[in-house]
Protein backbone atom coordinates (compact mmCIF):
# COMPACT_ATOMS: atom_id res chain seq x y z
CA UNK A 1 0.00 0.00 0.00
CA UNK A 2 1.40 3.35 -1.11
CA UNK A 3 0.11 6.68 0.09
CA UNK A 4 -0.44 8.32 -3.27
CA UNK A 5 -1.53 11.98 -3.47
CA UNK A 6 -5.06 10.86 -4.41
CA UNK A 7 -5.32 8.42 -1.50
CA UNK A 8 -3.87 10.99 0.89
CA UNK A 9 -6.46 13.55 -0.22
CA UNK A 10 -9.30 11.05 0.29
CA UNK A 11 -8.10 10.39 3.84
CA UNK A 12 -7.42 14.05 4.72
CA UNK A 13 -10.76 15.44 3.50
CA UNK A 14 -12.95 13.52 6.01
CA UNK A 15 -11.15 14.78 9.16
CA UNK A 16 -11.17 18.31 7.71
CA UNK A 17 -14.91 18.16 7.10
CA UNK A 18 -15.59 16.43 10.43
CA UNK A 19 -13.64 19.12 12.23
CA UNK A 20 -16.02 21.62 10.66
CA UNK A 21 -18.89 19.40 11.79
CA UNK A 22 -17.72 19.57 15.40
CA UNK A 23 -17.30 23.36 15.24
CA UNK A 24 -20.72 23.82 13.61
CA UNK A 25 -22.33 21.34 16.02
CA UNK A 26 -21.10 23.33 19.00
CA UNK A 27 -22.10 26.64 17.40
CA UNK A 28 -25.73 25.62 16.84
CA UNK A 29 -26.07 23.51 19.97
CA UNK A 30 -28.76 25.80 21.36
CA UNK A 31 -30.77 25.96 18.13
CA UNK A 32 -31.74 22.28 17.74
CA UNK A 33 -31.59 19.19 20.02
CA UNK A 34 -28.63 16.92 19.15
CA UNK A 35 -30.52 13.78 18.11
CA UNK A 36 -32.96 15.79 16.01
CA UNK A 37 -30.00 17.52 14.38
CA UNK A 38 -28.56 14.12 13.48
CA UNK A 39 -31.89 12.95 12.01
CA UNK A 40 -32.35 16.16 10.00
CA UNK A 41 -28.76 15.93 8.76
CA UNK A 42 -29.16 12.45 7.32
CA UNK A 43 -32.65 13.12 5.96
CA UNK A 44 -31.32 16.03 3.91
CA UNK A 45 -28.33 13.94 2.80
CA UNK A 46 -30.77 11.17 1.77
CA UNK A 47 -32.82 13.57 -0.37
CA UNK A 48 -29.69 14.92 -2.04
CA UNK A 49 -28.52 11.37 -2.80
CA UNK A 50 -31.81 10.16 -4.36
CA UNK A 51 -30.99 11.31 -7.94
CA UNK A 52 -27.63 9.50 -7.76
CA UNK A 53 -28.86 6.21 -6.28
CA UNK A 54 -31.43 5.13 -8.86
CA UNK A 55 -29.82 1.71 -9.28
CA UNK A 56 -30.82 0.82 -5.72
CA UNK A 57 -34.21 2.53 -5.60
CA UNK A 58 -35.37 0.93 -8.86
CA UNK A 59 -34.76 -2.58 -7.52
CA UNK A 60 -34.58 -3.23 -3.78
CA UNK A 61 -34.27 -7.01 -4.13
CA UNK A 62 -30.45 -7.14 -3.66
CA UNK A 63 -30.82 -4.79 -0.70
CA UNK A 64 -33.40 -7.05 0.98
CA UNK A 65 -31.17 -10.09 0.52
CA UNK A 66 -28.30 -8.30 2.28
CA UNK A 67 -30.24 -6.29 4.83
CA UNK A 68 -28.31 -7.49 7.89
CA UNK A 69 -25.04 -5.89 6.75
CA UNK A 70 -26.68 -2.59 5.82
CA UNK A 71 -28.72 -2.55 9.01
CA UNK A 72 -25.53 -2.93 11.06
CA UNK A 73 -23.51 -0.33 9.13
CA UNK A 74 -26.46 2.07 9.14
CA UNK A 75 -26.83 1.65 12.89
CA UNK A 76 -23.13 2.08 13.68
CA UNK A 77 -22.10 4.74 11.17
CA UNK A 78 -25.20 6.96 11.12
CA UNK A 79 -27.63 6.01 13.83
CA UNK A 80 -25.10 5.66 16.67
CA UNK A 81 -21.84 7.46 15.95
CA UNK A 82 -23.21 10.83 14.93
CA UNK A 83 -26.00 10.83 17.51
CA UNK A 84 -23.58 9.99 20.31
CA UNK A 85 -21.09 12.60 19.09
CA UNK A 86 -23.67 15.38 19.03
CA UNK A 87 -24.86 14.38 22.48
CA UNK A 88 -21.28 14.33 23.74
CA UNK A 89 -20.77 17.89 22.48
CA UNK A 90 -23.69 18.91 24.72
CA UNK A 91 -22.82 16.97 27.84
CA UNK A 92 -19.01 16.90 27.86
CA UNK A 93 -16.16 19.31 27.33
CA UNK A 94 -14.45 19.74 23.97
CA UNK A 95 -11.16 18.71 25.59
CA UNK A 96 -12.56 15.41 26.86
CA UNK A 97 -14.29 14.64 23.56
CA UNK A 98 -11.05 15.20 21.67
CA UNK A 99 -9.07 13.07 24.10
CA UNK A 100 -11.43 10.15 23.69
CA UNK A 101 -11.68 10.51 19.92
CA UNK A 102 -7.87 10.42 19.76
CA UNK A 103 -7.99 6.82 21.01
CA UNK A 104 -9.50 5.65 17.68
CA UNK A 105 -6.25 4.13 16.29
CA UNK A 106 -5.90 2.06 19.45
CA UNK A 107 -9.42 0.67 19.10
CA UNK A 108 -8.85 0.02 15.39
CA UNK A 109 -5.78 -2.07 16.21
CA UNK A 110 -7.61 -3.88 19.01
CA UNK A 111 -10.63 -4.78 16.87
CA UNK A 112 -8.37 -5.91 14.05
CA UNK A 113 -6.53 -8.23 16.42
CA UNK A 114 -9.54 -9.59 18.32
CA UNK A 115 -12.06 -9.91 15.49
CA UNK A 116 -9.92 -10.39 12.38
CA UNK A 117 -6.71 -11.91 13.82
CA UNK A 118 -4.68 -9.07 12.27
CA UNK A 119 -2.01 -8.42 14.88
CA UNK A 120 -0.47 -4.92 14.90
CA UNK A 121 3.13 -4.54 13.89
CA UNK A 122 5.73 -2.57 15.82
CA UNK A 123 5.54 0.13 13.16
CA UNK A 124 1.78 0.45 13.68
CA UNK A 125 2.18 0.67 17.44
CA UNK A 126 4.91 3.30 17.03
CA UNK A 127 2.69 5.20 14.62
CA UNK A 128 -0.16 5.13 17.11
CA UNK A 129 2.08 6.59 19.84
CA UNK A 130 3.31 9.38 17.55
CA UNK A 131 -0.25 10.19 16.48
CA UNK A 132 -1.54 10.27 20.06
CA UNK A 133 1.38 12.50 21.06
CA UNK A 134 0.40 14.97 18.35
CA UNK A 135 -3.21 15.04 19.53
CA UNK A 136 -2.10 15.49 23.15
CA UNK A 137 0.04 18.46 22.07
CA UNK A 138 -2.96 20.15 20.46
CA UNK A 139 -5.43 19.65 23.26
CA UNK A 140 -2.89 20.71 25.91
CA UNK A 141 -1.97 23.77 23.79
CA UNK A 142 1.70 23.00 24.17
CA UNK A 143 1.58 22.40 27.94
CA UNK A 144 1.43 18.61 28.54
CA UNK A 145 0.97 19.12 32.28
CA UNK A 146 -2.58 20.31 31.56
CA UNK A 147 -3.54 16.75 30.66
CA UNK A 148 -3.24 15.79 34.33
CA UNK A 149 -5.97 18.30 35.16
CA UNK A 150 -8.58 16.62 32.95
CA UNK A 151 -11.62 15.21 34.76
CA UNK A 152 -14.11 12.89 33.10
CA UNK A 153 -17.89 13.22 33.29
CA UNK A 154 -20.86 11.11 32.29
CA UNK A 155 -20.93 12.46 28.74
CA UNK A 156 -17.47 11.04 28.09
CA UNK A 157 -18.98 7.55 28.02
CA UNK A 158 -21.10 8.64 25.07
CA UNK A 159 -18.02 9.65 23.10
CA UNK A 160 -16.24 6.40 23.97
CA UNK A 161 -19.23 4.46 22.65
CA UNK A 162 -19.19 6.65 19.53
CA UNK A 163 -15.52 5.86 18.88
CA UNK A 164 -16.13 2.12 19.31
CA UNK A 165 -19.07 2.30 16.88
CA UNK A 166 -16.92 4.09 14.31
CA UNK A 167 -14.09 1.58 14.68
CA UNK A 168 -16.43 -1.35 14.01
CA UNK A 169 -18.08 0.57 11.15
CA UNK A 170 -14.72 1.18 9.47
CA UNK A 171 -13.72 -2.48 9.73
CA UNK A 172 -17.06 -3.51 8.22
CA UNK A 173 -16.35 -1.23 5.27
CA UNK A 174 -12.89 -2.71 4.80
CA UNK A 175 -13.96 -6.33 5.31
CA UNK A 176 -17.52 -6.74 3.97
CA UNK A 177 -19.11 -10.22 3.97
CA UNK A 178 -18.65 -12.58 1.02
CA UNK A 179 -22.01 -11.67 -0.53
CA UNK A 180 -20.75 -8.13 -1.09
CA UNK A 181 -17.55 -9.17 -2.83
CA UNK A 182 -16.67 -10.23 -6.35
CA UNK A 183 -19.43 -11.54 -8.59
CA UNK A 184 -21.92 -11.58 -5.70
CA UNK A 185 -21.62 -7.82 -5.18
CA UNK A 186 -24.70 -5.90 -6.43
CA UNK A 187 -24.15 -3.73 -9.48
CA UNK A 188 -24.25 -0.56 -7.42
CA UNK A 189 -22.10 2.54 -7.45
CA UNK A 190 -20.95 4.40 -4.33
CA UNK A 191 -24.19 6.39 -4.08
CA UNK A 192 -26.31 3.24 -4.00
CA UNK A 193 -24.02 1.64 -1.39
CA UNK A 194 -24.31 4.69 0.86
CA UNK A 195 -28.07 4.88 0.26
CA UNK A 196 -28.40 1.22 1.25
CA UNK A 197 -26.97 2.14 4.66
CA UNK A 198 -29.12 5.26 4.93
CA UNK A 199 -32.37 3.33 4.49
CA UNK A 200 -31.68 1.70 7.84
CA UNK A 201 -29.70 4.56 9.35
CA UNK A 202 -32.63 6.96 9.01
CA UNK A 203 -34.88 4.59 10.96
CA UNK A 204 -32.41 4.58 13.85
CA UNK A 205 -31.86 8.35 13.61
CA UNK A 206 -35.54 9.27 13.74
CA UNK A 207 -36.26 6.65 16.37
CA UNK A 208 -33.68 8.16 18.72
CA UNK A 209 -34.84 11.69 17.87
CA UNK A 210 -38.41 10.70 18.74
CA UNK A 211 -37.32 9.32 22.12
CA UNK A 212 -35.37 12.53 22.72
CA UNK A 213 -38.43 14.68 22.07
CA UNK A 214 -40.58 12.54 24.34
CA UNK A 215 -38.13 12.57 27.24
CA UNK A 216 -36.41 15.96 26.83
CA UNK A 217 -38.52 18.14 24.52
CA UNK A 218 -36.77 21.26 23.30
CA UNK A 219 -37.84 23.91 20.76
CA UNK A 220 -36.13 24.39 17.41
CA UNK A 221 -35.01 27.93 16.63
CA UNK A 222 -35.29 28.11 12.85
CA UNK A 223 -33.34 30.74 10.94
CA UNK A 224 -30.65 31.13 8.32
CA UNK A 225 -27.82 30.09 10.66
CA UNK A 226 -29.52 26.75 11.34
CA UNK A 227 -30.48 26.19 7.70
CA UNK A 228 -26.95 26.87 6.45
CA UNK A 229 -25.53 24.63 9.18
CA UNK A 230 -27.84 21.78 8.15
CA UNK A 231 -26.80 22.12 4.51
CA UNK A 232 -23.14 21.98 5.49
CA UNK A 233 -23.42 18.93 7.78
CA UNK A 234 -25.54 17.10 5.19
CA UNK A 235 -23.22 17.73 2.23
CA UNK A 236 -19.69 18.00 3.67
CA UNK A 237 -19.37 15.74 6.75
CA UNK A 238 -22.02 13.33 5.43
CA UNK A 239 -21.95 12.75 1.66
CA UNK A 240 -18.45 13.93 0.74
CA UNK A 241 -16.69 12.72 3.89
CA UNK A 242 -18.38 9.30 3.95
CA UNK A 243 -17.63 8.77 0.25
CA UNK A 244 -13.96 9.65 0.70
CA UNK A 245 -13.70 7.63 3.93
CA UNK A 246 -15.17 4.55 2.29
CA UNK A 247 -12.70 4.76 -0.59
CA UNK A 248 -9.78 5.51 1.72
CA UNK A 249 -10.57 2.67 4.12
CA UNK A 250 -10.98 0.23 1.22
CA UNK A 251 -7.55 1.11 -0.16
CA UNK A 252 -5.47 1.88 2.94
CA UNK A 253 -7.29 -0.22 5.53
CA UNK A 254 -9.03 0.97 8.71
CA UNK A 255 -5.89 1.17 10.83
CA UNK A 256 -3.99 3.65 8.65
CA UNK A 257 -7.22 5.57 8.04
CA UNK A 258 -7.62 5.96 11.80
CA UNK A 259 -4.29 7.78 12.00
CA UNK A 260 -5.58 10.30 9.47
CA UNK A 261 -8.67 10.67 11.66
CA UNK A 262 -6.45 12.16 14.34
CA UNK A 263 -6.00 15.20 12.11
CA UNK A 264 -9.53 16.20 13.14
CA UNK A 265 -8.54 17.92 16.42
CA UNK A 266 -5.73 19.79 14.62
CA UNK A 267 -8.15 21.08 11.99
CA UNK A 268 -10.76 21.85 14.67
CA UNK A 269 -8.22 23.84 16.67
CA UNK A 270 -7.22 25.83 13.59
CA UNK A 271 -10.86 26.52 12.71
CA UNK A 272 -11.67 27.61 16.24
CA UNK A 273 -8.60 29.86 16.25
CA UNK A 274 -9.68 31.41 12.94
CA UNK A 275 -13.17 32.11 14.29
CA UNK A 276 -11.63 33.81 17.32
CA UNK A 277 -9.28 35.85 15.15
CA UNK A 278 -6.18 34.07 16.40
CA UNK A 279 -3.32 32.85 14.24
CA UNK A 280 -1.89 29.31 14.32
CA UNK A 281 0.45 28.54 17.22
CA UNK A 282 3.67 26.56 17.22
CA UNK A 283 2.05 23.49 18.73
CA UNK A 284 -0.39 23.23 15.81
CA UNK A 285 2.50 22.72 13.40
CA UNK A 286 4.32 20.39 15.78
CA UNK A 287 1.17 18.30 16.31
CA UNK A 288 0.57 18.05 12.58
CA UNK A 289 4.16 16.86 12.12
CA UNK A 290 3.77 14.18 14.81
CA UNK A 291 0.50 12.89 13.38
CA UNK A 292 1.94 12.88 9.86
CA UNK A 293 4.97 10.98 11.17
CA UNK A 294 2.63 8.43 12.75
CA UNK A 295 0.91 7.94 9.39
CA UNK A 296 4.18 7.51 7.51
CA UNK A 297 5.61 5.11 10.11
CA UNK A 298 2.52 2.91 10.31
CA UNK A 299 1.58 2.71 6.62
CA UNK A 300 4.35 0.41 5.30
CA UNK A 301 3.60 -2.28 7.87
CA UNK A 302 -0.02 -2.69 6.84
CA UNK A 303 0.02 -4.36 3.45
CA UNK A 304 0.96 -7.89 4.44
CA UNK A 305 -1.28 -8.04 7.48
CA UNK A 306 -4.39 -6.02 6.86
CA UNK A 307 -4.87 -5.71 3.13
CA UNK A 308 -8.59 -4.84 2.84
CA UNK A 309 -11.10 -6.17 0.38
CA UNK A 310 -12.15 -3.42 -2.01
CA UNK A 311 -15.84 -2.80 -2.34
Amino acid sequence: MTLTPRLTLMLVLPPLLWAGNAVVGRAIGGLMPPLLLNAMRWTLAFLLLVPLARALLQDLTPWRARWRYFALTGLLGMGCYNALQYQALHSSTALNVTLIAASLPVWMLAIGALCYRLWPTRRQLAGALLSLAGVALVISRGHPDRLTQVTFVQGDLLMLLAVLCWAFYSWLLARPPAYLQGAQRPDWDWAAMLMAQMLFGLVFCWGSAGVEQLTQPAPVQWGWPLVLALVYVAVGPSLIAYRCWGLGVAQAGPTVAAFFGNLTPVFAALMSAALLGEGPRWFHGAAFALIAAGIVVSAPGLKSRAEPTRH
